[in-house]
């Protein structure tokens, strides 16, 4: 495909790719893939996060004739009927008394078993909020108030999985002890750099790498405030299980890399060039903002890393530090956007997409949003000051005001962020 690059075509190219990445992630044809032999007792299913609902219903339609059951606990608003397979839904990213039931369901589930049965555990994104059981003398709201200062830190996520898992009776591969003797597959879609699936819900079923030191050295770092019996709860709790206490059987089943690579795929579809810039990209989104400008840049001038009709292609989980003053409404990908926008300055001929695979980037009820070169003018002519909002982490509004939100809806997936960036043409080598 070739000619011209209007600000519709890059619009309508930039969503078929990213659509393309949510779709390579679908958990049902995933698990359908990599399930384990079938088990000569019972298979008990349990899981947590934004893609388990999804993720349970591909078990059951793929084991008719096994002995099977369970309950797993998805967001609110992901559910989907899934069988013989039991669907909770619980808050997130802050958990609530619906987390707390679903992580006391799940332990009652897998109490009792035999050699003979099977926990399939589907583990997904998402799941340390969902399935909630508050250490030592800690209470619900002690747990609320951990989560609320971990968002607000700038923590990266497997900082923030480092202090849960230490804070949780059934994290950090606590609820794989309560299953024994039965054996413990866990099947993970994985939404972190580095796809580490120990740190992925907080890996309940799979031994834990770091200790409590680690944690307190988090805390420490961050200087995050926690309540009394928080505190309490790391110094005096008991580590977490290690290698040598959980024999692991884990499958990953979809993963950031692979939706870049249906992304990749989608692009040269549409006549692009793709780039893949990694799938573990962290750190501040606004500055991350910047960087992908400067390259974006170079792509357009000299060619460089690739030359245009091109896009560049990125995954991982940013970051956004509100810090002690007042905020708006936002997530990473609308502020990363956001920043990106006024770092180009109304650059001719770049565009972008940035969303979150499940469909909510951060709070809110869209995945991300679009940019292209007139953001900024269509911005001021309604009336907003695109730096004033990104200075108060203001991008969700920023967008909607001037129509350029990306909503999906639930897509009952979460592989983490896709971003995009298309230039259309360059202006030459020097």
């Amino acid at each position: 495909m070739s000619g011209e690059w209007t600000d519709g075509r890059a619009r309508t190219a930039l969503r078929r790719i990213f659509d393309a990445a949510v779709r390579s992630a679908d958990p049902r044809t995933a698990v359908a893939k990599h399930l384990p032999p079938k088990p000569p007792g019972r298979c008990i299913v349990i899981g947590a996060g934004k893609a388990s609902a999804a993720m349970a219903a591909g078990v059951d339609a793929a084991w008719p004739d096994v002995d099977l059951s369970g309950v797993v606990v998805t967001r609110y608003g992901y559910a989907v009927p899934a069988g013989r397979i039991e669907i909770l839904e619980a808050a997130h990213p802050v958990p609530d008394e619906s987390s707390q039931n679903a992580a006391r369901r799940m332990l009652d589930a897998v109490r009792g078993l035999s050699a003979d049965d099977l926990v399939l555990a589907l583990v997904s994104g998402g799941g340390s909020a969902l399935m909630t059981a508050p250490a030592g003398g800690m209470t619900l709201a002690d747990k609320q108030a951990v989560n609320q200062a971990l968002l607000a830190s700038g923590a990266t996520i497997g900082e923030m999985n480092v202090v849960r898992k230490h804070l949780s009776a059934v994290k950090g591969g606590r609820l794989a002890l309560a299953a024994r003797p039965a054996r413990v597959v866990t099947l993970v879609i994985s939404d972190i750099p580095g796809d580490d699936p120990a740190a992925i819900a907080s890996g309940p079923t799979l031994p834990d790498p770091s200790t409590k030191a680690d944690a307190l050295a988090i805390v420490e770092r961050y200087a995050l405030d926690l309540p009394p019996a928080a505190r309490a709860a790391l110094d005096a709790g008991a580590e977490t299980p290690k290698q040598s206490d959980i024999d692991a059987d884990v499958r990953m089943i979809a993963t950031p890399f692979l939706a870049l690579e249906a992304a990749a795929q989608a692009a040269r579809a549409e006549g692009l060039t793709p780039l893949i810039l990694g799938d573990a990209l962290e750190g501040e989104a606004r500055e991350a903002g910047i960087v992908m400008a400067g390259i974006a840049r170079s792509v357009m001038t000299h060619g460089h890393p690739a030359s245009p009709p091109a896009v560049l292609l990125s995954g991982g989980e940013t970051t956004v530090s509100i810090g002690k003053g007042p905020a708006g409404r936002g997530g990473r990908n609308t502020e990363f956007l956001l920043s990106l926008a006024i770092a180009l300055g109304g650059t001719p001929n770049i565009w972008a997409i940035s969303g979150d695979s499940d469909g909510i980037d951060g709070t809110e009820d869209a995945a991300g949003a679009l940019i292209g070169p007139d953001t900024l003018q269509r911005a001021r002519r309604a009336g907003v000051d695109s730096r004033a909002r990104l200075a108060a982490h203001d991008s969700y509004t920023f967008f909607a005001s001037i129509g350029d939100l990306v909503r999906t809806g639930p897509t009952l997936t979460n592989v983490n962020d896709i971003r995009a960036i298309l230039i259309g043409a360059g202006t030459g080598r020097t």
